[in-house]
């Protein structure tokens, strides 16, 4: 399957430095984190441990933010927290990140794999080939700082160097894993507390997810059919009873898509709204979906939006180049534009123009996204 015009296959997911000044001048993570957040209202979690699942971890943002507010909500409460990502470089930016949170949440395990959306979860391969080629390091986390932590954690980076080597795939272009890997974190001194939660090599967990993340995770010009097959079915199954999966993605009704229209007026990037994509997971799901709830897609809070961070007196003064920039990467970003079209756009000026136009226009520059949530009945 091919994104790109003349046949040429988009690596939407190495396009990292669009990514990372994405993540840098907008708002984008911190509000989908408090969304996210406020699922907490309706979990209950059950012994030995929470367990939280982030679907697509990226840069490591979201997950930490929404791990800040599982402490302030349960400061004492174990928690497995596993997080899927492909990544390299997100997972080292992932791993600079979880010092602190073992500093001030003692009893948290985090496990970090490349697998598939269908294996990740249990943290073991379906394939036995797969299985007999695991990479699994385990790092007992020894002391009581997070500078020590923090030490102890980077050391980890010659293995993810190594377990997490990447090929292209020959039908997207996107990278996918040589090797199945895990890397598991814990505190020594909470391993004894720990020990029914920390996973082993070889042994599916058990249970099911609380609470599974899932922002973001997919090329928007993906069918429903290919997103809830190779998704969203797999981690609703992995949800434990009462459990919780909120997906949140781009609608396009935005600013953001109006600079867009205005470079390329036939762009329609976002084919799958939550409606359909829940239609679509309740046929995949079958006469198992009788376990499962929806939330109504005309919920008050399904959508929200996000921000471009840009200074007012910039704005009200004549908005700069560099801050054009940022809002032109923010807006090909999130329409998930492949770069031989940007290479095209930008040899010429209307791009610049377009996106003063609608920057001066709204005062700013922001973005829709939108959530559902399905729960596991149960619990």
């Amino acid at each position: 399957m091919s994104d790109a015009q003349g046949g040429q296959p988009f690596r939407f997911f190495d396009n990292r430095q669009k990514y990372l000044l994405f993540v840098a001048t907008s708002t984008e993570k911190s509000v989908a984190a408090e969304r996210i957040g406020r699922e907490f209202d309706a979990l209950e979690p059950a012994p030995p441990a929470f367990r939280l699942f982030d679907a697509g971890v990226g840069d490591g943002t979201v997950l930490s933010l929404v791990l800040r507010q599982l402490h302030h909500r349960w400061p004492k409460l174990p928690a497995l927290v596993t997080g899927k990502e492909i990544s390299r470089e997100d997972i080292y930016l992932i791993l600079a990140r979880l010092a602190d949170r073992f500093f001030e949440h003692p009893r948290l395990v985090v496990v970090l794999t490349n697998m598939s959306y269908a294996d990740a979860p249990w943290l073991v391969p379906a394939a036995p080939e797969r299985r007999q080629s695991l990479r699994w390091l385990d790092v007992p986390l020894t002391g009581t700082s997070a500078h020590g932590f923090d030490r102890q954690i980077r050391a980890t980076i010659p293995f993810v160097d190594d377990a997490w080597r990447t090929i292209p795939s020959p039908k997207t272009g996107n990278p996918i894993s040589q090797t199945p890997a895990a890397l598991v974190l814990y505190r020594e001194d909470e391993a004894f507390a720990l020990n029914d939660v920390i996973p082993r090599r070889g042994v599916p967990v058990d249970r099911g997810y609380d609470l599974t993340i899932v922002s973001q995770p997919y090329r928007a010009r993906l069918p429903a059919e290919t997103k809830v097959r190779r998704v969203l079915a797999p981690l609703a199954r992995a949800l434990a009873p009462g459990g919780r999966m909120v997906t949140v993605q781009s609608t396009g009704r935005d600013p953001g898509m109006e600079i867009i229209h205005r470079v390329w007026p036939d762009e329609q990037p976002f084919w799958t709204p939550r409606q359909l994509l829940m239609a679509e997971l309740w046929r995949q799901l079958g006469d198992d979906s009788d376990g499962y709830a929806r939330d109504d897609p005309h919920a008050a809070d399904a959508e929200f939006t996000f921000d471009l961070i840009l200074d007012r007196y910039e704005i009200a003064g004549g908005i700069g180049s560099s801050a054009l920039l940022a809002a032109w990467n923010a807006a090909v970003y999130v329409a998930q534009i492949d770069d031989q079209r940007l290479t095209e756009a930008m040899s010429q000026h209307a791009y610049i123009e377009a996106t003063r136009d609608v920057v001066d226009r709204t005062g700013g520059l922001w973005f829709r996204n939108e959530s559902f949530v399905i729960s596991r009945r149960g619990g």
